[in-house]
């Protein structure tokens, strides 16, 4: 009886450690490059717009072409699958030495153990990059939680609006040009073209449909974004809907006082990366964070790594079920395996 009892709990221990190890956070480590030393922390679990595909496509190419570390963490559920939208992050706890982070979530409610790395690194004054959905990153912590501050539309006066609003620069505001009919030209501020976020940056277009913004000043506008009557980048421009941002710099304050630089785009979809411009933009925009505005140039290599297979856009094919972060790690695992 006792060696049965002891099959079972070494079968037990094994089962669980392959799916912590399943689960585990995917990491791309730079040999050489303008971010040798810097370690970026990617956390992806929104519920619509692929995010799980889109943050390991840019973490590969700051890895391989330019030399950061880049750890990406996953929303994923009981079985260590990846799971869009899914409030369990494994590995949080990287962010504890993170230079940046890159946070494309939506309505989040992590554990406590969880959140603590989150919020150890705003009260730091960390770097952040929010893309898409971040702007309504949390909702649902309790209202008793130290954490519940970071709700979308928290209604106290300290942090009003909560991370998206404070943080960010917006809220979730509402959509303005529906997704799959209407996809959106982003346009240079003028005034901002000497901006180093906006070096070699052209033609940028993503395929999502736009969100009403108006973000909290001071910001700093880079690209106006217009929706446009279509779903490619020569459809013609919808004159009912005006430009609104969609894509700005800020700053917060941590704890002690300390700045945190702020890059924050409404867009990020999985297709909208697979634009050279928009995608240069927001690689830009993660360095520009990071610090390293000296080393941004216009010809900087944004190439992908590996085969990418964005499956936002419809038509596009649809992913490998039961995925799970180990299924993205190296450089030649395609993002993300397609059903056969």
């Amino acid at each position: 009886m006792k060696q049965v009892l002891a099959c079972w709990v070494l079968l037990i221990v094994v089962g669980t450690m392959g799916r912590s190890a399943d689960a585990a956070p995917v990491v791309y480590e730079g040999k050489a490059g303008l971010g040798k030393g810097k370690h970026i922390v990617f956390i992806a679990s929104d519920h619509e717009y692929r995010s799980e595909e889109t943050l390991p496509a840019l973490a590969r190419i700051l890895a391989k072409h330019h030399g950061f570390k880049c750890t990406v963490v996953f929303g994923v559920n009981a079985k260590g699958e990846i799971q869009p939208g899914a409030s369990n992050v494994p590995g949080i706890e990287a962010l504890d030495d993170a230079d940046l982070m890159v946070i494309y979530t939506r309505f989040q409610n992590w554990p406590a153990d969880q959140m603590k790395h989150f919020d150890d690194y705003i009260k730091r004054g960390g770097a952040i990059v929010g893309l898409r959905t971040a702007t309504h990153g949390f909702r649902g912590i309790p209202k008793d939680s130290p954490y519940a501050k970071y709700n979308n539309g928290y209604k106290g006066e300290e942090f009003k609006d909560g991370f998206g609003r404070q943080i960010l620069g917006e809220k979730w505001a509402g959509h303005y040009g529906g997704n799959h009919r209407s996809s959106t030209r982003l346009d240079i501020v003028p005034e901002q073209k000497d901006h180093p976020i906006l070096r070699g940056v052209k033609n940028m277009w993503a395929k999502c449909g736009g969100y009403n913004t108006n973000p909290l000043q001071p910001s700093t506008v880079l690209a106006m974004a217009q929706p446009l009557n279509g779903m490619t980048i020569d459809s013609p421009p919808n004159e009912k809907m005006k430009p609104v941002p969609g894509a700005w710099t800020r700053s917060y304050k941590g704890e002690k006082g300390n700045e945190g630089r702020v890059f924050t785009s409404t867009y990020g979809a999985s297709n909208d990366i697979e634009n050279e411009g928009y995608r240069r933009l927001l690689i830009n925009g993660c360095i520009w964070a990071a610090g390293l505005e000296k080393e941004i140039k216009a010809d900087l290599n944004v190439d992908f790594v590996g085969k990418f297979n964005g499956t936002w856009s419809r038509g596009k094919g649809r992913r490998k079920a039961g995925l799970k972060p180990q299924d993205l790690a190296g450089w030649d695992t395609p993002i993300v395996p397609l059903q056969k």
